[in-house]
């Protein structure tokens, strides 16, 4: 902490000052709509500064927490408000404080009903993304972590499209189930092992016997949040029935929360249990790659085509992240930024030519490079990017999960590969089509290019896929210490893995080794 300045306090409660700020305006609608925008724009941009200026202070070569801070909450029940970040979460928090004033930008001219309903939402989503990337007790990461479904659902539910309705309960309900397993995981650490720290329980494993269950409890919240094949079934349905920014924040920041839990959690407090189970995590995420890769090549929705490539890019994450080796978990890692960066980039790149149309068929699109070629060069750099171009973020985070994978099972590596191929198919049919198809429609190409808000978002987010691409040090400076120090936690198990990697089979057998009789 930087002379005593509660820096990540400040980052996660001033969005909730600034929506209080929003509910208080009085003064005609269009008064109140204008200064509703501007007052939440501002907010998150102050939130974007702090987070910068916490990213200038952190020190990279630590795997410590930092900026912590420590307040006893509950006396009676021993909890704490307990925050802080490593070289893991920082980045999240980064990545939240980005895109929320993007997301806000991207809504001035697209939400003309209940504005400042909609930015007091957003900005009650931000306190409980960066809460959830920053709390160091488990009671206080299960409040920020259920509070985002809140805001999330009213976001969906009112703003969105004509299933609005259907689909803002599916992504409640599906998320809410597998968290209440999680609330009763979290129990009963708290009642064996006395605490509800994080680093205490990361450092203190529980007995491999329970560490099952318990595995198996916050693995049904995480995978829905991923989320996983087959619990994957309401994001596409969420995906396309939210409003542009909606679809940002949720494939930006939202899907990156089961991944982190992943991190945090299962690999640390659960290592026994996370090698035992790593088998039916890479069969699970193998088919994730490939069964939703083939289903994204028949869409015609465009966001519904973008929604099922998330769930194949996060099949990634998971296979990263449970070979328990330095380059996977590196990978998954810098998998999810740069997913956060290039998904959230592709819904806003849907959202302009909706704006202009009101339609997301591939079809009604075609040739628009004549009338919109800065759009052109915009939708090229981030299709690049979410096929695995060289050169852009997209392709370190894969090259280095397939890595960590090869080292652990040649099949299961060959297998996740195919999933590069099928990805460039979808997307570079879908930007051939829309970009440079036939222009049928003379809609279309009566279109506008980008225009000065639009630039403003997408040509920062653009930077950043090619900056990444080609310096990737600049994330891995700051993770390698952390995700050094997760690999030793899990210790023998890494070793287990690294030592034995003839086949898929031989991984299974060796799972199937080391379970514990009662």
């Amino acid at each position: 902490m930087s002379a005593g300045l509660p820096l990540l306090s400040l980052m996660t409660f001033i969005p909730l000052l600034g929506a209080l700020f929003i509910l208080l305006l009085r003064g005609a609608p269009e008064f109140v709509a204008k200064a509703s925008q501007r007052i939440a724009i501002g907010t998150s941009l102050v939130v974007l500064g702090l987070a910068v200026h916490m990213m200038m202070g952190f020190d990279g070569n630590s795997p410590d927490f930092q900026f912590v801070e420590k307040v006893l909450w509950l006396p009676a029940f021993g909890l704490t408000y307990h925050m802080g970040v490593d070289g893991i979460s920082v980045f999240f928090v980064l990545l939240s404080a980005l895109l929320t004033p993007v997301c806000l930008l991207a809504s001035v001219q697209s939400i003309e009903t209940r504005v400042r309903e909609y930015m007091v939402a957003f900005l009650v989503l931000e306190t409980f993304m960066i809460g959830t990337f920053c709390a160091l007790d488990t009671v206080l990461f299960y409040v920020f972590f259920e509070g985002v479904l809140l805001p999330m659902f009213l976001i969906i539910g009112v703003w969105g499209g004509a299933r609005r309705i259907y689909s803002a309960f599916k992504f409640f309900l599906f998320t809410l189930l597998g968290s209440v397993l999680m609330l009763v995981a979290l129990l009963v650490l708290y009642s064996k092992v006395g605490t509800t720290d994080i680093p205490l329980l990361m450092e203190n494993p529980v007995d491999a016997d329970l560490q099952k269950w318990l595995w198996l409890a916050v693995f049904a919240s995480f995978a829905v949040k991923m989320p996983m094949w087959p619990v994957h079934t309401w994001l596409p349905d969420a995906h396309v029935e939210a409003p542009t920014a909606g679809s940002v924040i949720l494939a930006g920041v939202l899907l990156k929360m089961g991944g982190y839990g992943f991190l945090r959690f299962s690999l640390p407090m659960f290592p026994d249990a996370s090698m035992y189970f790593a088998p039916m995590v890479f069969a699970l995420s193998i088919i994730a790659i490939i069964y939703t890769s083939l289903v994204a090549l028949v869409q015609t929705d465009m966001k519904k085509m973008i929604a099922y490539s998330s769930v194949a890019h996060m099949g990634y994450v998971t296979l990263g992240i449970f070979t328990f080796t330095r380059q996977g978990i590196d990978g998954a890692v810098f998998q999810m930024i740069s997913h956060g960066i290039v998904s959230g980039a592709l819904f806003l790149i849907v959202g302009v030519v909706y704006d202009r149309l009101h339609s997301r068929d591939i079809n009604r699109y075609g040739g628009i490079v004549k009338n919109m070629p800065v759009y052109a060069v915009l939708f090229m750099v981030f299709t690049m990017g979410s096929v695995g171009l060289p050169g852009t973020s997209g392709f370190v985070g894969e090259f280095l999960v397939l890595a960590g994978a090869f080292q652990t099972s040649t099949w299961v590596a060959l297998l996740a590969g195919t999933g590069v191929i099928l990805g460039a198919t979808y997307m570079l049919w879908l930007y051939r089509k829309v970009v440079f198809g036939p222009a049928d429609n003379a809609d279309a190409a009566e279109m506008e290019d980008v225009t000065g808000i639009e630039k403003i978002n997408l040509v920062p987010l653009a930077l950043m896929v090619i900056a990444l691409g080609v310096a990737p040090y600049l994330v891995f400076n700051y993770t390698a210490p952390s995700v050094e120090k997760l690999v030793m936690q899990v210790g023998a198990v890494a070793d287990a893995l690294v030592i034995q990697p003839e086949s898929f089979d031989a991984l299974l057998q060796d799972g199937a080794a080391h379970e514990v009789a009662p």
